[in-house]
């Protein structure tokens, strides 16, 4: 079997003023995160929520020139059929998502639940790769042109994988191309197929998990052949958050972080998928690269991750502080983060979605390193202190060109 690349059609460009939709293709559109964020955007549709957690419509991005929330349409891939809906109600019950808020937007449910397919399980899925790819970026394909839309972000918000092993072809998209299309040969992880299908048809892609995604030469070599951006890798919504605000402040004083140890608690679908060590592996080494990076590779930051069923999507961390100050004196601090994942982790996803729509409509190609801010573990930069972050964002997103063709 030979395979061929597929010439793909973009769609026009116009100005922010006359641009038609974006699109927001959810990869894992059925789970907690997906679900929270497609209802909330139906909420601010409707005037039955503010944009509370939402980065994207604060002063900081005033001049920014981003699609609104009513020109943002959703659709997905997902390996689950439970319906919107009923996820949503599972949501109301453990405390995700406000009663009322479901009870406005029932009805607009149906419309999202329209655009939603079947995705890529590579655990069942015997076709080759390059099949699979030219079946997932066809729905997207598809999805852009029924629904008229100006450009397409894929955002993978799927459970978290196990780190993918290296191998040669991962370096060079020729090889990877070839050995796709052998049927017994799962040269990708599913978040790296999922990445493939969005640059095959055109799209930005953003990881919102610590999954491999596009994390790989030959596939940031395709970005750069499709002249698409991508930026990753798993949302920076709690303790992490907290982490990269309050260690810069131990460096500007000049105090010695001598240990900064943590420690997570959380349930639901997140829970049990990092119960599984080599899932937890994915997301250890993710959330561990931030104190080294911002206090001194000497720094002692043991981490644990621990499943708590009854918890839900409430998540709890632990954080406890060792520093030594002036004198040699030693003192601590003590934190307890108890926030929700999901109502966390969905605003940010719609953020994302407006940012890298307008990043590819001003012709941005390759990661977006200014996006660091929404990440654990930024691709193509090293910083991690927040306000730094969120300086580099402003900067760039307030000048981006909103009529740039793509």
């Amino acid at each position: 079997m030979t395979v061929t690349h597929r010439e793909t059609t973009h769609a026009p460009t116009s100005s922010p003023d006359t641009d038609a939709p974006v699109g927001v293709w959810l990869n894992g559109a059925r789970g907690s995160v997906a679900t929270t964020a497609i209802t909330g955007l139906l909420a601010l549709r409707a005037g039955m929520a503010d944009s509370t957690g939402c980065v994207t419509d604060t002063g900081m991005l005033r001049d920014a020139p981003l699609a609104s929330w009513n020109d943002l349409v959703v659709g997905g891939h997902d390996i689950v059929d439970t319906p919107l809906e009923k996820k949503a109600e599972s949501l109301v019950d453990s405390g995700v998502i406000p009663a009322p808020v479901l009870a406005a937007v029932r009805g607009s449910l149906p419309e999202v639940e329209q655009n939603l397919r079947t995705g890529y399980d590579a655990r069942t899925e015997t076709a080759p790769l390059a099949e699979v790819v030219d079946r997932l970026a066809g729905d997207i394909e598809e999805f852009r042109s029924r629904n008229g839309l100006s450009r397409v972000v894929v955002i993978n918000v799927s459970s978290t994988e196990p780190p993918a092993d290296h191998r040669p072809e991962h370096d060079d998209l020729d090889a990877l191309t070839r050995a796709m299309a052998d049927p017994d040969d799962k040269a990708l992880p599913a978040s790296s197929v999922v990445a493939y299908a969005a640059f095959q048809a055109g799209c930005g892609f953003v990881d919102f998990t610590p999954s491999t995604g596009a994390r790989l030469p030959a596939l940031e070599m395709m970005a750069q052949r499709e002249r698409v951006p991508f930026a990753g890798s798993d949302g920076k919504t709690g303790e992490t958050l907290l982490r990269t605000a309050l260690a810069p402040m131990f460096t500007s004083r000049a105090l010695h972080v001598l240990s900064w140890a943590g420690v997570n608690l959380l349930g639901g679908g997140d829970g049990a998928t990092l119960e599984d060590p080599r899932n937890a592996r994915s997301k250890l080494s993710s959330k561990s690269g931030v104190l080294p990076a911002l206090l001194g590779e000497d720094v002692t930051a043991p981490l644990h991750i621990d499943n708590v069923p009854d918890l839900g999507d409430h998540k709890t961390a632990w954080d406890h502080v060792s520093f030594e100050g002036f004198l040699g004196v030693r003192m601590s601090m003590q934190l307890t983060w108890s926030g929700v994942d999901s109502t966390l982790a969905a605003p940010l996803v719609l953020d994302l979605a407006r940012l890298t729509a307008a990043a590819h409509r001003a012709g941005h190609v390759g990661p977006i390193e200014e996006l660091g801010f929404f990440f654990k573990d930024p691709i193509g930069t090293d910083e991690h202190a927040l306000a730094e972050q969120a300086q580099a964002l402003s900067t760039w997103a307030n000048g981006l060109d909103g009529r740039a063709d793509s």
